[in-house]
C-alpha cells in the first residue's frame, strides 16, 4: 500500500525513501515485530481457552516433554498475521513473485491449521493424512510455480536451472520446471515442520535463512550486483527481500514467546508455511540448492527421519534412538537448551556457507 501510494505522489519528497528495497525490507521487519508483539498474548489466550488441553504431547518422546502438557499450538497464525500485514504495507502489490509467495503462505498455512486442528480436537498425532496433505501442498505449490514460470520467461529465465559454485544455468528444464520447483517447495515446507519439535528449535533456523534469502534476493533483482557476482538477474525477485523481513520481523516477535519454555507452540500452521515460504523465494531466485545448504540443518532433519522409517521397514531396527534427530540427542542426555543452541551455531555456520557460492563461481 505504502509503495502504490509512493507512485501515486510520484515519490516526491519523503515518498522518495519508498523506493529503496533497503526501506522497505527495514520497515517490513520492524512492522512484523510490532505486530507480532502486541498481537502475541491476545493470541495465547484465545488459543489456550479455545483449546483447552493444547496440543497432544508424545508419551514416547523424551520424559523432559510431558511438563508442556497444556501449551496451546496453531502459533503460525500470528507469525503469518504479522507477515501479511507487512507484506500489504510494504511489498509492490502488482509483482507477480508477491502473489505466488503469497499463495504459498496462506495455502501451506490453512493444510497446516487443519492438521493441527484435527490433532487438538482429536487428541492425537495422527492429524490429517499424510497423502491428502501432500496432494493438497502439490496443487498449491504448482499454482505458485506456474506463476513463477510465467514471470521467469518473460525475464528469459525460463526453466533454467542454476547449481551453487558454476556461472550460468546448467540445464533448461522448460515445463518439468513446474515439478522440480513444487517438489523443492512442498520437501522444504516438511523439513522445516519435521525440525519443529523444540522450543525455539525452527524458529531460529528460519529468521537466519531468511536473512541470508534477504540479501540473496536484493542481489538477483539488481542487474549490476548479478552481472558482477555471475547470478541469474530476476527482475522484481528484490521485492522478496521485503517479504523475508518480514519473516525474520515475525519471527523474532514468535520467539519472544516460544523460548524455552515456550507459551505457545508454533504447529504446522507455522511450520509449513514458512518452509514453504523459503522454498518458493528460492525458486523465484532461482537458488533452490543453495536453499539446501543454507537451510541443510532441515534437510538433516528431514533425512533423519527418512532413513530412519527406512532401516526399520527394511531391518526392524533403529539407525538414530528417536527420529527426527534433535529428538536423538536428547535421548543421548542432551538438555533440550543444549540441542536447541547447538542446531541454532550450526544453522548460522551453513548459512554462511550457503552466502559463500554467492561469490564462489
Amino acid at each position: 500500500m505504502f509503495y502504490w501510494l509512493a507512485e501515486l505522489f510520484g515519490f516526491e519528497g519523503g515518498w522518495n525513501l519508498l523506493r529503496y528495497l533497503s526501506f522497505r525490507s527495514g520497515g517490513a521487519v520492524g512492522t512484523a515485530l510490532v505486530i507480532g508483539l502486541l498481537i502475541g498474548p491476545k493470541f495465547i489466550n484465545m488459543l489456550r481457552i479455545r483449546q483447552g488441553k493444547g496440543q497432544p504431547i508424545r508419551d514416547d518422546g523424551p520424559q523432559t516433554h510431558l511438563a508442556k502438557v497444556g501449551t496451546p499450538t496453531m502459533g503460525g497464525l500470528m507469525m503469518l498475521t504479522s507477515i501479511a500485514v507487512a507484506m500489504l504495507l510494504w511489498m509492490d502489490l502488482s509483482n507477480l513473485y508477491v502473489w505466488a509467495c503469497l499463495i504459498v503462505m496462506v495455502g501451506f498455512g490453512l493444510v497446516g491449521f487443519m492438521d493441527d486442528y484435527d490433532k487438538v480436537k482429536k487428541r492425537s498425532h495422527a492429524g490429517v493424512s499424510g497423502k491428502v496433505r501432500l496432494l493438497f501442498e502439490f496443487l498449491i505449490a504448482g499454482l505458485a510455480v506456474t506463476l513463477i514460470l510465467v514471470e521467469h520467461t518473460k525475464g528469459g529465465s525460463g526453466g533454467n536451472l542454476y547449481l551453487p559454485f558454476v556461472n550460468g544455468p546448467v540445464a533448461n528444464l522448460d515445463l518439468f520446471y513446474i515439478a522440480f520447483g513444487a517438489f523443492v517447495i512442498v520437501a522444504f515446507g516438511n523439513a522445516v515442520n519435521l525440525t519443529d519439535g523444540l522450543d525455539g528449535l525452527a524458529t531460529m533456523p528460519v529468521i537466519i535463512a531468511s536473512i541470508a534469502f534477504m540479501l540473496i534476493a536484493y542481489l538477483v533483482g539488481n542487474k549490476v550486483y548479478s552481472e558482477y557476482l555471475g547470478l541469474p538477474f530476476i527482475l522484481g525477485a528484490g521485492d522478496l527481500a521485503i517479504l523475508c523481513g518480514a519473516i525474520v520481523g515475525a519471527g523474532l516477535a514468535f520467539l519472544w514467546f516460544n523460548a524455552p519454555p515456550a507459551a505457545i507452540f508454533m504447529g504446522d500452521t507455522g511450520s509449513l508455511a514458512l518452509g514453504g515460504t523459503l522454498g518458493a523465494i528460492s525458486v523465484v531466485a532461482h537458488h533452490e540448492f543453495v536453499l539446501a545448504i543454507i537451510g541443510g540443518l532441515f534437510v538433516v532433519e528431514a533425512l533423519s527421519v527418512i532413513i530412519q522409517v527406512f532401516w526399520f521397514k527394511r531391518t526392524g531396527k533403529r539407525v538414530f534412538r528417536m527420529a527426527p534427530i534433535h529428538h536423538h540427542f536428547e535421548q543421548l542426555g542432551w538438555s533440550e537448551t543444549t540441542v536447541v543452541i547447538r542446531f541454532w551455531i550450526i544453522a548460522f555456520v551453513l548459512a554462511l556457507a550457503g552466502l559463500s557460492t554467492l561469490k564462489l563461481r
